[in-house]
């Protein structure tokens, strides 16, 4: 068997890829944290309210899958059972997926207050209001 070769995104680019397919897939209130000069950790969070627990799972592994697809397998996923709080550790890109309650309840912006936000929403693509961005600006 011939193992096709991937393409390795950098981690910056594999949060904004992870942020869009969220929207894509109608995710609300989607932010990426730019953590690397703050945190030793990971680089980059991305964090995002599902509608369900369906919903989030589906986001979960449609995430993993495109992470490991362009190079980036998830170390680890945990929460997919529970659907409230999914969390991929991509190592250097953590993808956070809240159910609303645990959204407000966990707050990680909040806890990441001085953390630069990251613009991942593509330019020519056009803004649909039902699909939040984490950005209530016009």
């Amino acid at each position: 068997m011939v193992k096709k070769p991937t393409t390795r995104i950098e981690t910056r680019q594999l949060a904004i890829e992870a942020a869009r397919l969220a929207q894509d897939r109608h995710c609300t209130e989607i932010v990426v944290l730019d953590l690397r000069d703050i945190s030793p950790v990971t680089d980059y969070f991305v964090i995002a309210t599902g509608t369900s627990n369906v919903q989030m799972r589906a986001v979960a592994d449609e995430t993993a899958d495109f992470g490991k697809g362009v190079g980036h397998r998830a170390f680890h996923i945990a929460g997919r059972d529970t659907g409230k709080w999914i969390l991929l550790d991509f190592v250097d890109v953590v993808v956070h997926l809240f159910d609303e309650e645990h959204r407000h309840f966990y707050d990680l912006e909040l806890m990441w207050a001085d953390a630069p936000h990251v613009t991942w929403q593509d330019p020519n693509r056009p803004a649909d209001d039902d699909e939040g961005d984490g950005n209530d600006g016009p």
